[in-house]
C-alpha cells in the first residue's frame, strides 16, 4: 500500500504551479462554529452542538474530498487537503459514536494493533483515486512520507486533549505556512507540549512516538522545540541534557469535559 500511495499521491515540487484548487469553506465554517479555545487546554470541540444539518454538511464535504482528490493541486494545496481530510474524518468518526470518553474507545477494527490498543486509525474509511485509506495511511503513508515536514504533527488532531489544538479554521494553500508555524509555536509553549516539573522537562508523547521526525534523539527534539519556544522556555530547553518523561492525555477534546 505504501508504494501505491507514493506513486499515486506524490506531490509536485513546491514551485510547481497549481492547475486546480479545492474550496474548504464548508469545513472552515464548521470549525469556526464548533471549535473553541479553553485556556491552557488549547481548543476543544463542541461535539454535542453539531446539528443534523451540520453532520450532513460534514458528510457532503468529505464526499467532495473523496471525489476531487489531489489531482491538479500544488504541493501546498495537497498538504492542506490531507490535513483537512484527516481532521474532518476524525471529527466525523467521533460524532458517529458520541458521547465517548476517548477516541481509543472507538474500535473500528483493521488489524492486531487496533485490537490491542483500540481506536479507529487502521480502519479503511475513505477512498481517494481508487485507493482505500485509513487515518494511519493518511498520516504515515502520505503526510509523513511524502511531505517530510515535522510540523504536520501540530496540524493533525486525533480528538484528544493531549493533541495539538484543532485549528478553528480550515488549512488552505495560501495560509498553510503561517498556520503551521503558529501551530508549532502554540504547542511548544502549551502544557500539553512541554512542562517543567521537579523531575525535569516532561514532553508530549508525540515527541517520543515520532522522535525520528524531530531529529532522532531527545536532544534534537529539545532543539526543535527551542526553535518555537518563548524565551524563558527556550533557555530551559537548550540547557537541558535529557527528557525526564513523556506523557499524553487521551481524554476526548470535548468542550463538555
Amino acid at each position: 500500500m505504501i508504494g501505491d500511495m507514493t506513486t499515486v499521491f506524490s506531490p509536485p515540487p513546491g514551485s510547481a504551479a497549481a492547475t486546480a484548487s479545492f474550496d474548504h469553506t464548508v469545513w472552515d465554517g464548521l470549525l469556526r462554529r464548533h471549535v473553541r479555545r479553553v485556556g491552557a487546554a488549547g481548543t476543544c470541540v463542541a461535539y454535542g452542538a453539531f446539528t443534523a444539518n451540520d453532520r450532513a454538511m460534514l458528510a457532503d464535504y468529505l464526499a467532495d474530498l473523496r471525489r476531487h482528490g489531489v489531482a491538479g493541486l500544488d504541493r501546498a494545496g495537497q498538504f492542506a487537503f490531507w490535513i483537512n481530510l484527516y481532521n474532518a474524518q476524525t471529527v466525523a468518526v467521533v460524532l458517529e459514536h458520541y458521547p465517548v470518553a476517548s477516541i481509543r474507545d472507538i474500535n473500528l477494527g483493521g488489524g492486531v494493533r487496533a485490537a490491542l490498543l483500540g481506536g479507529p486509525w487502521q480502519a479503511k474509511l475513505v477512498t481517494i483515486a481508487g485507493l482505500q485509506l485509513s487515518l494511519d495511511d493518511i498520516e504515515h503513508g502520505i503526510l509523513r512520507r511524502l511531505f517530510g515536514d515535522p510540523r504536520l504533527h501540530y496540524a493533525i488532531n486525533c480528538a484528544s486533549r493531549g493533541c495539538p489544538s484543532l485549528l478553528p479554521r480550515a488549512f488552505t494553500a495560501n495560509t498553510l505556512e503561517g498556520d503551521l508555524q503558529a501551530a508549532a509555536r502554540e504547542f511548544a509553549n502549551s502544557p500539553h507540549g512541554v512542562t517543567l516539573e521537579t523531575r525535569g522537562l516532561v514532553l508530549s508523547s508525540i515527541f517520543e512516538w515520532y522522535r525520528k521526525d524531530f531529529g532522532g534523539t531527545d536532544i534534537a527534539v529539545l532543539q526543535h522545540l527551542a526553535g518555537y519556544a518563548d524565551p524563558d522556555l527556550r533557555r530551559q530547553l537548550l540547557q537541558a541534557s535529557r527528557v525526564a518523561a513523556y506523557q499524553y492525555d487521551w481524554r476526548l477534546n470535548d468542550i463538555a469535559f
